[in-house]
């Protein structure tokens, strides 16, 4: 019972906010909103290891285009669009990356991996910091470090490697005061419980990789 109440809490308040923006009740955008629900339920489903979050992590992504379009953050802008491609490769190798075709199960990430994820995510953030300040980006080096970060972390994910949870609360903390500072507070406020939601996602797949979960294709379109 308690399994369902989480889900169906966070169902109702979904729609409540949407149609208290849509109806102009609150002094919400209705594009931040939607790109708010969304997230939370993206973030949850991959707490959840439900394959689910992949399509509406990309639909996601698609409202938080045109959110930091407008706030001027362009670097996160251009990451809401590698999020979708990235999207379908994770959906893919969540449902066909384990072994023999079959469901993706948690694991560590290599030191191979490591080797040249770092140096390249260090190369990356110097170059977009200076790419950034030329097009007068509202906050150049931090929306280059957590750009990167995210990548990382969502590349982590994509593979279903334990550690994106940490690369993941990291970003959060700096995107919490980013997007407070921006003027844009639901956002800020969805990054607040982005992680909060990142330390129980690690904390559940630490168990996975001790227990892993019986998942199967068929098990994604169960009930949560």
């Amino acid at each position: 019972m308690a399994k369902r109440l989480a889900p169906a809490a966070l169902a109702a308040a979904s729609v409540l906010l949407t149609i208290a923006s849509w109806r102009h009740w609150v002094p919400l955008d209705l594009t931040e909103t939607l790109g708010f629900v969304t997230g939370a339920w993206c973030v949850w489903l991959t707490v959840k290891e439900n394959v689910l979050n992949w399509p509406i992590g990309i639909a996601n992504a698609a409202f938080y285009v045109v959110v930091f379009l407008r706030a001027r953050l362009f670097a996160d802008m251009s990451l809401q669009v590698l999020y979708v491609i990235l999207g379908f490769l994770g959906w893919y190798w969540w449902m066909k990356g384990g072994e023999k075709k079959t469901v993706l199960r948690v694991s560590t990430t290599p030191v191979a991996e490591w080797a040249w994820l770092l140096p390249t995510a260090a190369l990356a953030t110097w170059g977009m910091t200076l790419y950034l300040r030329s097009i007068a980006d509202a906050a150049p080096f931090l929306d280059a470090l957590t750009t990167v970060m995210s990548l990382v972390a969502q590349y982590l994910l994509t593979k279903k490697y334990v550690e994106n949870w940490f690369i993941w609360i990291s970003a959060d903390v700096i995107y919490i005061g980013l997007y407070a500072w921006k003027g844009l507070p639901l956002t800020s406020a969805l990054y607040a419980i982005f992680l909060c939601m990142c330390v129980v996602g690690l904390k559940e797949w630490k168990k996975s990789l001790i227990t892993p979960r019986k998942l199967t294709v068929e098990a994604y379109a169960e009930a949560l």
